[in-house]
């Protein structure tokens, strides 16, 4: 069955799909009824991409990706994960998924204060059973630059650090997903341009697939294809 170009982005079946949304509609209610924030998406995203998710204020881009996180359920419609439908998971189930095959990069950072960096990047290992949490947490902490850091608590650290941590916590997991929302959105114009730099090259080097919500389009310039979001509809561009 032939898919509307405005509501589908197919990416081609060339490799293996890690994440598939098949009809994801979203709806909240709201004092003047029903609002769709999503409506009627379809696309694969094949193993080791990148896609940036892009559009204005309000198109429903940070819902999509919570919805394809299994953070948010859809109103209509499924997300496969991993070859794991999210819809039939419970909401232990969807953690435990998101805790093996997931990684998360946010705008706001979301490192706890009360631990190091290096407790922070550990915290993910230790929560899956990793005898090696400490080994891998160091080895990730220096692959960022920060090898003279790792004793640091967030508040000693710029917000370009804290932004490298986060981004060591997510790597440091090797997930089967990256799902990185405006990861440069609190940085200024030359510390977000170096952790876009080192999220490409962690990405490159972990073979991660890379689900990007952006408004800097020199970070979706990087990406293999675009998804952009209008009014809650999906187009590939």
């Amino acid at each position: 069955m032939t898919q509307n170009p405005t509501t589908s982005a197919q990416a081609p079946k060339i490799r293996e799909s890690v994440l598939k949304a098949e009809n994801l509609t979203r709806q909240v209610s709201s004092p003047e009824g029903p609002l769709t924030i999503v409506h009627d998406v379809s696309f694969d995203i094949a193993a080791g991409e990148s896609v940036a998710i892009v559009g204005p204020s309000g198109a429903g881009k940070s819902t999509l990706l919570a919805l394809l996180a299994g953070l948010d359920l859809p109103t209509q419609g499924r997300v496969l994960l991993d070859g794991e439908d999210l819809t039939q998971l419970d909401e232990d189930g969807r953690a435990r998924l998101r805790a093996r095959r997931v990684g998360f990069v946010f705008q706001s950072f979301h490192l706890i204060p009360a631990l190091t960096a290096l407790e922070n990047v550990m915290l993910p290992l230790e929560l899956a059973g990793s005898p090696d949490a400490r080994r891998a947490a160091l080895a990730t902490l220096e692959r960022v630059g920060l090898a003279a850091r790792t004793g640091h608590y967030p508040r000693q650290l710029s917000g370009g650090e804290q932004q490298r941590v986060a981004l060591a916590r997510a790597f440091v997991t090797q997930p089967a997903v990256l799902f990185a929302d405006e990861p440069t959105g609190n940085l200024d114009t030359l510390t977000g341009s170096r952790v876009g730099e080192l999220l490409f090259e962690l990405n490159a080097s972990s073979r991660t697939t890379l689900v990007l919500v952006t408004h800097d389009s020199s970070l979706s310039a990087r990406c293999g294809r675009t998804i952009r979001m209008e009014a809650g509809r999906a187009l590939l561009l």
